[in-house]
């Protein structure tokens, strides 16, 4: 029997039903990790919540960071003391009670370019960073000679460093932690659906009391009525405001963020980079057996579901990285691009950089509330502050907040594993660092992941063209974790799409198969998912050849969303 946590067929056709009886407390629209916190956050202070996403969950901004839990370096430059300490005070609940096995320590050097006055200024910053953690599990930072520098990272020109400094912040998969953070609220009760559009809020008189709801995969419609409607739509805030049909609170800006993937032996470091550029920072974060490189910052008004990485976007990245590497990257080097979009909280400036990342909450129209801006690092506190909106519409006192206390699913148990981990790999016939990647991407779910194996070993076998991950992820990523289409496999239960040359061609015959099994696909619909991100990569990788953001959006809306295609019938 499937638990509640559990998001399956099963699941859907069950929430489909539950959407349309009994009102919900809070209706939230948007399953990016503001949206999944706010859905956590209402449904363990007792409220009757549900969740609808239009595509998949973390398909749009949440998927697409950093992929870092930090506090901002370069907000202190702004003087922005108290999203600082916020974040700082986040990223310690992820790293020690509410997330462990998602989020983990990364150490990043500060290289160093004049003498004099630089070391001293950066190291009262780097000071106050570690003064406004307060008692951290992460190192404090320290100086390191231009020789100690280039000792952990050999990739460094010696002509472009006097000398560093090194932090801790931390980091995580961005997607894999707000699918966690949604199945979360799923298993306090939410009620939790993607491929579900909201095309109309639904009022009476001057409130909104739910709204009408489209199933893009079935083309099936229904209403559901809810006391509270919470937008956590990011860039498309604007969007639902518009459908409430009142004046707006605050309007939200696209910046456009580009990360590079490459290999981990292109650059030889033992430690991530961060290196100030003329408008904002860069950062070389190590991720797995590759580096993520980035970002730009760049005002973007197009597409917002599938924002494009430009020529010029990947040239920029390049010459800002290689302007402090030994052996400059190239482009031959490139594993993976992808492109994202914060949504920033409009403001007087012209430059997307010097707009807010504070988020703020505004309530429109009765009955609906509005949470915008922010970063990812202080999507609970994002949450909380649009739950306590929200209750202002409820006729009943509502206990406050408790998810700085409420570990997401698989922290539970975490750090006992890891202490088991040459049983564990014993136990299922894997070598220690496969089980120990499991146990870093399920926590003590990891049971869950590989029993299937017991009865079908075969699905203890690599991915084909991508043998970081197993068949039994993928399986598990269908029977557990809601994945209805093939880019959801290779985009965001894996990131597959971004880690390997081929951007996943390769992998996606071998996924399709289990996916097939598990979901009951005919060969005609295998194979239109298999065509379908076939032209998805096409695309993507003709965008990158345009230098204007006009010609690659043209060429990257070539491939159509196979939710997108399913919704125009």
């Amino acid at each position: 029997m499937s638990t509640q946590e559990t998001i399956d067929a099963a699941h859907r056709e069950a929430s489909w039903a539950a959407l349309q009886q009994d009102p919900f407390d809070v209706l939230v629209i948007g399953g990016g990790v503001t949206g999944a916190g706010v859905a956590l956050d209402a449904a363990t202070r007792g409220l009757r919540t549900a969740l609808v996403e239009m595509r998949d969950l973390a398909s749009g901004t949440s998927s697409r960071s950093s992929k870092l839990f930090h506090g901002g370096l370069r907000y202190l430059e702004q003087l922005n003391v108290g999203l600082v300490r916020e974040a700082l005070h986040e990223r310690e609940l992820m790293l020690t009670r509410l997330a462990p096995h998602l989020v983990h320590p990364v150490p990043f050097l500060y290289p160093l370019r004049h003498r004099g006055w630089e070391r001293p200024y950066v190291g009262a910053g780097l000071l106050l960073y570690d003064t406004l953690a307060g008692r951290s599990s992460v190192p404090r930072h320290r100086h390191l000679s231009r020789t100690g520098a280039r000792a952990l990272c050999p990739a460094l020109r010696p002509d472009a460093l006097v000398g560093a400094l090194q932090y801790y912040d931390a980091q995580a998969d961005d997607a894999r932690h707000t699918l966690t953070v949604a199945r979360t609220a799923a298993h306090y009760g939410a009620t939790v659906r993607t491929s579900t559009k909201v095309v109309a809020l639904e009022r009476d008189g001057g409130r909104v009391v739910g709204a009408q709801l489209l199933d893009v995969e079935t083309g099936r419609t229904a209403s559901v009525r809810a006391s509270v409607v919470v937008n956590c739509t990011g860039v498309w805030t604007d969007d639902v405001q518009e459908l409430a049909g009142t004046r707006e609170r605050f309007r939200v800006r696209a910046s456009k963020g580009v990360h590079l993937v490459v290999p981990r032996d292109r650059i030889n470091s033992e430690t991530g980079l961060i290196l100030r550029t003329e408008t904002s920072v860069l950062f070389v974060i190590p991720w797995g057996n590759q580096w993520l490189v980035g970002t730009t910052d760049t005002d973007w008004e197009l597409d917002k579901a599938h924002p494009a990485a430009s020529s010029s976007d990947i040239d920029y990245v390049l010459a800002q990285v290689n302007s402090v590497l030994l052996t400059p990257l190239t482009r031959d080097d490139i594993l993976g691009v992808y492109a994202g979009l914060r949504p920033l909280l409009e403001g007087e400036s012209e430059q997307t950089s010097q707009l807010s990342r504070e988020h703020a909450v505004a309530r429109p129209s009765p009955g609906l509330v509005s949470v915008a801006g922010g970063k990812y690092t202080t999507y609970r506190v994002m949450a909380r502050d649009a739950v306590d909106a929200a209750v202002l519409d409820l006729d009943r006192p509502v206990p406050p907040s408790v998810t700085d206390r409420t570990p997401i699913l698989g922290a539970e148990g975490y750090a006992a594993l890891v202490n088991s981990l040459e049983s564990l790999a014993h136990a299922w016939g894997l070598p220690t660092w496969r089980v120990r990647r499991l146990l870093d991407r399920y926590g003590s779910l990891v049971h869950e992941v590989l029993e299937p194996t017991r009865s079908d070993a075969a699905l203890l076998r690599p991915v084909d063209g991508a043998d970081d991950y197993l068949l039994a992820e993928v399986r598990y990523a269908v029977t557990h974790e809601g994945a209805l289409h093939l880019d959801d496999v290779l985009t965001r239960r894996t990131r597959i799409s971004i880690e390997v040359a081929d951007r996943g061609l390769r992998a996606a015959e071998p996924v399709a198969a289990v996916m097939a099994e598990v979901l009951g696909w005919d060969d005609a619909t295998r194979a239109g998912e298999l065509a379908a991100y076939g032209d998805r990569v096409r695309a993507e990788r003709d965008s990158q050849t345009h230098a204007e953001d006009s010609a690659a959006d043209a060429a990257r809306r070539a491939a159509a969303d196979p939710r997108e295609a399913r919704a125009a019938i």
